[in-house]
């Protein structure tokens, strides 16, 4: 079991991760908005599922390979540019259309789990991102560090699942004021597209 104060200073290091603004929850708070607080906390689910398949990656050893095989960082790369592509492709198709309350673009919620699940496997930022980050808190003599760095990343997507779930229910409270507002939607729909534009840019630019 890590000591006290390093979960403390673990978790504290998490949250402030979690706040900063990012395609995760900047897709939280936009489908909040849009489509009430239920379908940002369904994102949520699916944005920390995905994580389970990080944290056992760096558990395990494999994130090493996307650190040090250029191909493989570069599939994942493409696959996950070509993803957030895709939701750009959405986000400004659904601009161009008066989104109704139950009427519209509004995804079910296995839909928007599905969709988180795959924005965070499909990001090598993510692995790279674990692997350099939960080593720092491991330590050898307190046990197997692959235990550890489990344990490590259990704390980390939890304080990922409340903060989001916080910020979907904070975006959630002006969902009727967009409801009726038909320029509001559209303005968001494009703003997410295009930020969903340059994140995939980004991505697909970045390098090991």
């Amino acid at each position: 079991m890590l000591p006290i104060e390093v979960l403390l200073l673990f978790t504290l290091a998490s949250a402030a991760l979690a706040v900063a603004p990012g395609p995760d929850n900047i897709f939280v708070l936009t489908q909040s908005a849009l489509h009430g607080p239920r379908a940002g906390v369904c994102v949520t689910l699916g944005l920390c599922t995905g994580l389970l398949a990080h944290i056992a990656a760096v558990a395990l050893g494999v994130a090493v390979i996307f650190k040090t095989s250029a191909l493989a960082f570069t599939l994942l790369k493409v696959v996950g540019a070509s993803y957030l592509l895709y939701l750009a492709w959405q986000a400004f198709r659904a601009g161009s259309t008066r989104i109704e309350a139950g009427n519209g673009p509004s995804l079910s919620g296995w839909a928007l789990y599905r969709r988180g699940i795959l924005m965070n496997i499909t990001n090598p930022k993510v692995a790279i991102f674990f692997l350099a980050f939960l080593p720092q808190f491991a330590d050898p003599s307190l046990g197997p560090v692959s235990l550890q760095i489990v344990q490590l990343g259990l704390v980390f997507m939890a304080c990922a699942l409340v903060i989001f779930s916080l910020i979907a229910w904070a975006a959630g409270q002006i969902g009727d004021w967009l409801k009726n507002s038909a320029r509001a939607q559209r303005v968001i729909n494009r703003l997410t597209g295009g930020i969903f534009v340059l994140l995939a840019c980004r991505l697909a630019l970045s390098r090991q």
